[in-house]
């Protein structure tokens, strides 16, 4: 029997305005090894080879610059832009909107993330498909503090993870989820799936997918470019392969 193949989406959202990077450009627009951050994320999605169908979300007054930025450096990886909206939660719901099959896998990732590996990709999307998401998540390395008004309280770190992207659902609940009014609790895809019931599923994510978000963080992105070893076929990782799925 043939095994029908899984409709798969990322929504890729860039509507910052890169206030915390003293610039009056962007984060995602800022080169990167020669090209705009935006780009590395984008080519790490088409690279992970699950034929996924990519949603660039910008705010309006962006998507023509974007355009003469793809001419310029000759960036052809397809992509359908959404117009972003005035919070991080309206700006995906836009993007789902081009979400058009019912059935399927989509990934929501931060634009600012540009050394996801495909391999990671890979793994988010097939663990997503068997349990209905699928968050990547690191360990916390330092210790940490509680902070009250009197007080500081120490803290476990073993029962807590830095939480990263893609973040991925099967299309119907993620539609589901964003059908809800905004909410101020709503710091990302996980936590608006949670609040309609979902149980969310961890997998190991990785050090090196860093979110740029301040100047020395190019720095860092940098270098781990210049030292990434040379990926194998993302494509091919199977589902009981390094998946570490935290139930």
């Amino acid at each position: 029997m043939t095994e029908v193949p899984v409709k798969r989406y990322a929504i890729i959202v860039a509507g910052g305005v890169g206030t915390r990077m003293n610039t009056s450009v962007p984060k995602q627009f800022m080169n990167l090894d020669g090209k705009p951050v935006l780009m590395h994320t984008l080519s790490r999605f088409a690279e992970a080879g699950l034929d996924i169908e990519l949603i660039l979300v910008l705010h309006h007054d962006q998507v023509e610059g974007w355009k003469k930025l793809c001419e310029e450096h000759r960036f052809n990886v397809d992509h359908k832009i959404a117009e972003g909206g005035d919070t991080r939660f309206q700006s995906v719901k836009n993007g789902l909107a081009l979400v058009t099959e019912k059935e399927g896998v989509v990934g929501v990732h931060d634009a600012a993330r540009p050394l996801v590996s495909p391999k990671l990709i890979v793994a988010c999307y097939k663990a997503a498909e068997m349990y209905g998401n699928t968050i990547p998540a690191i360990p916390l390395n330092d210790s940490i503090r509680q902070i009250d008004t009197t007080r500081s309280i120490a803290l476990d770190r073993s029962k807590y993870c830095i939480i990263q992207t893609p973040q991925c659902f099967k299309t119907e609940i993620i539609k589901k989820a964003y059908e809800q009014d905004y909410k101020y609790t709503f710091t990302d895809d996980a936590t608006v799936a949670e609040s309609i019931g979902e149980t969310i599923h961890l997998i190991d994510g990785s050090a090196d997918n860093i979110k740029i978000t301040h100047p020395r963080d190019f720095i860092i992105a940098e270098a781990l470019l210049k030292n990434r070893p040379v990926q194998s076929p993302a494509n091919k990782l199977k589902l009981s392969d390094d998946l570490n799925l935290k139930l």
